[in-house]
């Protein structure tokens, strides 16, 4: 016996997928034209979405987007199923061959949320533990996803000073206009890194997970002691996070596209 379609659940889920399949922002009329569905009740839907968080509304280019809630959403079924089973076992091995402590973490609103920890033998203790979020603008795993958003999604996170926040005396960005211009480091090279903005003494870096469409799904990082490391050693952690992103992208289906190349949306 066939399940009778409940209507506006049916419309719902539909623009859901049609927004997620998108590689930017798009336009109310677009979204109606694409789905078949009247503008007044397409304007309704959204309006509702955008109350409960699955949906973001750029009021300046008269847009919607995925919101925060809807990558929860995302962030949890990858924590639950293949991104947590693919990236451990990828992650270990990275920190067995480097011998400095690794992890992958997803983007949760303005935070990374860390879903894999791996420690190296001997070295300290880090706070990017199972479960811990940390303001994405300050790590090495956050600014390797931001650096992949589309522009207008960035602008919609960080808009305002008042959107940075700081851990130590290293205050990393603070602005929207510092924020890009490091980002845009991030994708020129195809690494990130941060030095003593999470923990005192301790420098990341990282690389970006793209899932099968090219969307920046997690990021990839190893932590050294910086009175430990000599530059070679970054260098060759450098290396490490790039060989075990791209492993877990293929894995996971994903893409493994060359540093440089465009982000979705620009």
């Amino acid at each position: 016996m066939t399940t009778p379609k409940v209507p506006a659940a049916d419309a719902t889920l539909r623009l859901l997928t049609f927004l997620a399949s998108r590689r930017a922002p798009v336009a109310a009329a677009r979204i109606a034209e694409e789905l078949a569905l009247p503008r007044s009740r397409t304007y309704d839907l959204l309006a509702t979405l955008v109350e409960h968080g699955y949906v973001m509304h750029l009021d300046e280019e008269r847009l919607y987007g995925l919101g925060p809630s809807a990558h929860e959403l995302s962030g949890a079924y990858l924590r639950q199923e293949p991104l947590a089973r693919i990236g451990r076992r990828v992650v270990e091995a990275m920190v067995d061959e480097v011998g400095e402590s690794g992890h992958l973490a997803v983007l949760h609103g303005r935070d990374v949320l860390y879903v894999i920890e791996e420690r190296a033998r001997n070295r300290p203790s880090l706070v990017t533990d199972v479960g811990v979020r940390i303001p994405a603008h300050l790590t090495a795993s956050g600014r390797a996803i931001l650096a992949e958003l589309p522009a207008a999604q960035l602008r919609a996170l960080y808009g305002t000073a008042a959107d940075f926040t700081a851990r130590t005396e290293q205050p990393g960005p603070t602005t929207p206009q510092e924020l890009r211009r490091l980002l845009a480091e991030v994708r020129s090279g195809g690494l990130a890194t941060e030095s003593g903005e999470v923990s005192e003494g301790m420098a990341s870096v990282a690389a970006v997970v793209r899932d099968h469409t090219g969307w920046p799904a997690a990021s990839v990082a190893l932590t050294v002691v910086e009175e430990r490391a000599e530059p070679s050693d970054l260098t060759r952690c450098g290396r490490a996070v790039r060989r075990a992103a791209e492993e877990i992208a293929r894995r996971l289906g994903g893409r493994t596209e060359a540093a440089g190349t465009s982000r979705p949306g620009g």
